[in-house]
């Protein structure tokens, strides 16, 4: 199985850092990388092929990067935002795509069994509704994975103090699906 791995937003936040907490400063584009880099050396370990891991603000880069390598599977690291008060873990795939769901499922249950996160759930993105550009132009099996809210307070502490944690559950998952499709 090849994975490629792609962080949310720009290398060193430039022109877009994604979500930032105002508080902390701490930048989803930082969070991002450093849970991709981790998420790489833990499925290597593993005896898992890391194919890519590529960080850059053009989309279109990102899926023609994994599209090219002909990866298996492709998840995208990202951190949510929305209005400091909500919190939690969702995993987003293609909403027809059986074992996109399945991948977002393993996923989200290591994230949410290891870190405690508010479960927000497995989600279907739509095109022209809320697709999510990667999830509707990969071809490989995809996910776009929101760890928790950088702009929640505890959603927050988490980000900064247990990047390890998210990526050796986001690996956890990808190891899971992968066993259960060769079952």
């Amino acid at each position: 199985m090849r994975v490629f791995l792609n962080a949310g937003h720009a290398p060193c936040g430039c022109p877009d850092p994604g979500a930032v907490n105002s508080g902390t400063g701490l930048r989803e584009c930082d969070v991002a990388k450093n849970i991709a880099d981790l998420v790489e050396k833990h499925l290597t370990k593993a005896g898992v092929s890391v194919s890519g891991n590529l960080q850059s603000d053009s989309l279109y880069e990102v899926v023609c990067a994994s599209n090219n390598i002909d990866a298996d599977v492709f998840v995208s690291i990202h951190c949510n935002a929305f209005n400091g008060v909500v919190n939690g873990t969702e995993t987003w795939h293609y909403h027809t795509s059986k074992y996109g769901k399945q991948l977002a499922e393993c996923i989200q249950r290591q994230i949410i069994g290891a870190l405690g996160t508010a479960d927000r759930g497995v989600k279907g993105a739509v095109p022209g509704k809320n697709g999510l550009y990667v999830l509707s132009n990969t071809d490989a099996v995809s996910v776009l994975v929101e760890t928790a809210f950088i702009d929640n307070a505890e959603d927050e502490v988490l980000l900064r103090t247990k990047q390890d944690e998210f990526a050796r559950a986001i690996a956890r998952g990808i190891t899971d699906f992968e066993q259960a499709t060769l079952n």
